[in-house]
Parts: structure tokens; C-alpha cells; sequence
């Protein structure tokens, strides 16, 4: 019954001694990294799904292959998740049971002296005119901080007194710690993805248009609070994140500068904000904490870190009634050129309620603008009607905007998109155009029934990002911890030394050398030399 039991088992056991070598560890860890390769070349859902759905847009078949192969969800896919799981059951089977052996092998002496040193791919021999006594005091002086084991003239197997000396059992012990700093490595990036949580969020600071801030609608100084996860304008986080782990605390967003270059390359972003935490976000503003903020040099505040990520404009807009009323707005406009800056936007305006008390005729009257902004204005094409953008900074700023009358979609419940108008109230002409105007700052332009519209000029907004990965910590003290294994896997050799002492008939000793590299061989010979040149005491060029 045991032989059959045996029998049946043994395919397991293969396969699992198989799993557990070190050879297949790495192997294991060679197809991951090629398996991150595509991960790095094409785009990310969880980092930019925009992207990707250009990317499946613009290449058909081939696009539609890679998704269904998960190339676009690399890091969360099936198979790259299995090689992970498989290496780390291959690294755990591997540690423990060298660990143990290891520690048995710490525990044994060196083996005994070989009979024939001349054997051994290090050996020398020498006779000198000191007596046994002497040579094997040299000898333990000189091999005193190895493993050393002294053998009697009775259990040598030459019948001589012997010694056996071994070092260099940090090199397995690196080895070891090594492959458990890359077990607990990809332990902690994998509780790290399921409990992080990353967020972009849009701040319009007081930098750039003089405006004035009464009946404003925007976010003109108004502070950002981590306290929800509904005050973000992006977020994404791992599976075990519920959006109540937040570490509380406030951001005002003071001003922003941007240095550029002649050609409009940008040097360096910098913004100065004001901060409280947990305990100061009671006290008035100006109260906070300051602190500079640049790129890649973020703001570490309760565990988590606030990153200057980039930043972006934001147009005014006044629509002043025919009854006298007005209404003023600040919204974000998308940069769609990364260098000039050249951005794109949507308002919508409700008119004021007095004017229609009809709800559905106070809908056909509300007002949309969708067009560009450019913080330095360049018109060009015929007539100088096309509107560009010659440099980043705001030294000349103005629109091209396409102005609507109609239903904007205020009151539908229907999202819509921040940055354009819903295509589909224009085609089925809920949103009337009635003018296509290219406005400088300052300047107005007037519709049919006497509604003005006044592009103000601009704010300057700054995207922050703030991250929070509790496993920061973690992931250094194991990277070091493999680093620290590593080096000394590659840099201690482990290698042994036997010495047999034959006393002569004058009274001196004949005194044999043995020495074996474990490992790596190079370098070892010189070591080996100078320990015999020591014990014997003398010049190495003897």
C-alpha cells in the first residue's frame, strides 16, 4: 500500500522539488522581467486609459490581440500574477530547506585532511627547523578567526597531527538573505497594491489675470482636504481601499511660477502652498504651515506625499444679461499642447431665475462656450482667424471660443464632459450656435438679444497629485536587505585550508598544505600562499 502511495506521489514530488530549486527561481525570475517589458512599452488602463483607448482605436486587430492577451493590463493580469505567485512559492521552497542546511553546516566541523594533499588544486610543502609544537601554535595563531578543528596523530588518517580550517559561511548566508529580501519584496509590493490609493486633484491659484473674486464661480483659493475621496477629481487605489483610511488633512495653493526657456521648454515648476494637518486644520489659513512645493520634491505630510505634477490654465468668462444681471466663472481648461499650452474647454451658464420663471423656457436660454485659450496668442491662417499659441506663459492671453443658446444639459442628470459639450444636444439642436468670436483679454462681444459676453483672462491652476503606499518603508529595508545579501554573496568566497605536521629525525617538521575553493577560485590562490608563507614564516618570493 506505501509503495503504491509512493508511486502515485512521485510525479508531485518531482515537481515540486522542480519548483523549489534554485535554478527555476531563476528562471522564474528572468520570465518576469521579460514578461514587464510590455508593460513599460505599451500604455496602462491604471495609469492612463485615455491612451489606451487610442491606442486600441488606432491599431484594429493587432490593438483588440494585446487586449485580449491583458498587454494593456500587464501588472494585474492573470499570467504575470501566476509567475509572481510561482516565484515566490520557488524562492520560499528554496530558503527553507537551505536555511536549515546552512545552519547544520555551521554546525559541522571541517572535514578531516585528505591523505594526499597533492590532490588539491592548492598545495604546497615545506621543512623547516622549528618543532611541531611551534609550527602548530603558528598555525593556530595564523587560521585563529577561521573554523578551526585540530585532529590527533592517532585519528589522522596519515597518522600526523592535523589541522582543518574553513571560512567564508557568509557567502551562503548572503545568498540567503538575498533571495529572503526578494521573497518579502514581492510580498510587500503585492500588499501594497491592494492597500494604496493615488489621487490627482486641480487647484486654481491667484496667479496670473487680475479678477475680481465677487460672485466668482470657481475654485480661487479655496483649500483642498484629504477627508474624502469624493474631493478628488481623479483617484485610483487598491481593492482592499474603501476611501476611509484617509489621513485628514488641508491644502491652499498660494501662487505658481513657471521658468522656460527661450523656446518655451520649460525649467522648473514651483509653487508655495499653506498645509494643516489634523490638528491645525481648525485654525485660520493664514495660520498653516508653509512650504515650497517643485517638481520631485514633494510635500510629506501624514504618511502620505503631495506632488507638484503639473499645471494648466483657466479662462474667465462674464455674461452680463440684457436685465443687468451677470454671472462670472473660472473653469480648467485642458492643456492639449504640452509645450505651448494651447487648451481646450467647456462653460455653461444659467441665466438668472427672475428672467424666465418657466423652468423649460429658462432650459432654451442657457448659454455654453467651447473653444481654445492661449496664454500667448499667435493668429494665423486667412484673415488671421486661427488661433495658436507662440509660448507657455501668459503674456498675451486670448480665445477662440464657438458661443451656444439652448439646453446646455444643467438640468438632465446626465453627466457630461468637463472639457467639451455634449455632442448630442448640438445635433439634435437643443444648443443653438450663435456666434464663433476670437476674443482678446479685456474684450466683449454682444449677442442678438444684447447678452454680452467678456473674456476676463485667465488663473493659472496646478494639478497635485497625492500618493499614499504604506509599504514604502517595507520596500526599502527589503531592497536593502537584498542589496546587503548580494554583495555579500558575490564578494566572501568560501574555501578550506588543511595542515599536517610530520615531525623529522633532526627535530624540525615537515609541514604539508592543502587548500580547496568551494566557489569561486579567483584570487584564492594568493590567499592561499601568503597563510603558508605566514605559518612558515617566510618571504612570499621564496
Amino acid at each position: 500500500m506505501s509503495v503504491n502511495w509512493a508511486k502515485a506521489h512521485r510525479p508531485f514530488q518531482q515537481m515540486w522539488h522542480w519548483l523549489t530549486s534554485m535554478r527555476t527561481a531563476l528562471i522564474l525570475l528572468f520570465i518576469l522581467a521579460f514578461a514587464a517589458i510590455p508593460g513599460a512599452l505599451l500604455p496602462q488602463r491604471s495609469l492612463n486609459k485615455d491612451k489606451v483607448d487610442q491606442y486600441l482605436a488606432a491599431n484594429g486587430t493587432t490593438g483588440k490581440i494585446f487586449d485580449k492577451l491583458q498587454l494593456f493590463d500587464v501588472f494585474s493580469s492573470f499570467w504575470f500574477i501566476a509567475v509572481v505567485v510561482l516565484l515566490l512559492i520557488s524562492l520560499v521552497g528554496c530558503i527553507i530547506p537551505r536555511t536549515i542546511d546552512h545552519y547544520k553546516a555551521m554546525k559541522t566541523p571541517p572535514a578531516k585532511a585528505p591523505l594526499r594533499f597533492f590532490r588539491l588544486p592548492h598545495n604546497d610543502e615545506a621543512v623547516v627547523d622549528m618543532p611541531v609544537e611551534e609550527v602548530s601554535e603558528r598555525v593556530r595563531q595564523r587560521l585563529g578567526k577561521w573554523f578551526l578543528t585540530e585532529t590527533p596523530a592517532d585519528q589522522d588518517r596519515a597518522k600526523a597531527l592535523s589541522f582543518s580550517a574553513e571560512k567564508g559561511y557568509l557567502r551562503e548566508f548572503g545568498n540567503l538573505v538575498f533571495h529572503l529580501g526578494l521573497a518579502v519584496l514581492i510580498v510587500v509590493v503585492g500588499w501594497g497594491s491592494l492597500t494604496y490609493y493615488e489621487g490627482q486633484v486641480i487647484m486654481v491659484t491667484n496667479t496670473g489675470t487680475d479678477i475680481d473674486d465677487d460672485g466668482v464661480k470657481g475654485a480661487v483659493g479655496v483649500p483642498f482636504c484629504n477627508t474624502a475621496a469624493a474631493n478628488y477629481d481623479s483617484m485610483r487605489s487598491g481593492n482592499t481601499f474603501d476611501g476611509t483610511t484617509l489621513n485628514p488633512f488641508c491644502i491652499q495653493v498660494e501662487d505658481f511660477k513657471a521658468d522656460y526657456l527661450g523656446n518655451g521648454q520649460a525649467k522648473m515648476f514651483t509653487s508655495h502652498i499653506r498645509y494643516a494637518e489634523e490638528e491645525d486644520m481648525r485654525k485660520p489659513v493664514d495660520q498653516w504651515k508653509e512650504k515650497t512645493l517643485q517638481v520631485n520634491h514633494p510635500l510629506r505630510i501624514a504618511g502620505d506625499r503631495v506632488y507638484l505634477q503639473g499645471h494648466g490654465f483657466a479662462p474667465a468668462f462674464k455674461v452680463t444679461w440684457p436685465n443687468g444681471e451677470s454671472r462670472t466663472s473660472i473653469v480648467q481648461f485642458r492643456p492639449d499642447d504640452p509645450t505651448f499650452f494651447l487648451s481646450s474647454g467647456a462653460f455653461r451658464f444659467d441665466p438668472p431665475a427672475g428672467m424666465y420663471p418657466d423652468l423649460f423656457e429658462r432650459r432654451k436660454n442657457q448659454i455654453a462656450i467651447e473653444g481654445l485659450f492661449a496664454p500667448t496668442a499667435e493668429f494665423t491662417g486667412e484673415k488671421g482667424a486661427l488661433l495658436q499659441s507662440s509660448f507657455p506663459a501668459m503674456n498675451d492671453p486670448a480665445v477662440a471660443v464657438d458661443i451656444y443658446r439652448g439646453d446646455a444639459g444643467l438640468d438632465t442628470g446626465r453627466s457630461q464632459g468637463l472639457f467639451s459639450l455634449d455632442r448630442e444636444l448640438i445635433h439634435t439642436g437643443q444648443l443653438k450656435k450663435e456666434d464663433r468670436v476670437n476674443l482678446k483679454m479685456g474684450e466683449t462681444t454682444e449677442l442678438a438679444d444684447g447678452t454680452k459676453i467678456e473674456f476676463l483672462g485667465a488663473k493659472e491652476f496646478v494639478n497635485l497629485q497625492i500618493s499614499h503606499d504604506s509599504t514604502q518603508i517595507w520596500v526599502l529595508g527589503a531592497s536593502i536587505m537584498s542589496l546587503i545579501g548580494m554583495v555579500l554573496s558575490l564578494g566572501i568566497k568560501r574555501r578550506r585550508v588543511w595542515v599536517r605536521l610530520h615531525p623529522t629525525a633532526d627535530g624540525g617538521t615537515r609541514a604539508e598544505f592543502g587548500g580547496l575553493a568551494r566557489t569561486d577560485k579567483a584570487g584564492w590562490g594568493d590567499e592561499f600562499q601568503d597563510i603558508v608563507d605566514d605559518i612558515l614564516d617566510r618571504d612570499s618570493d621564496d
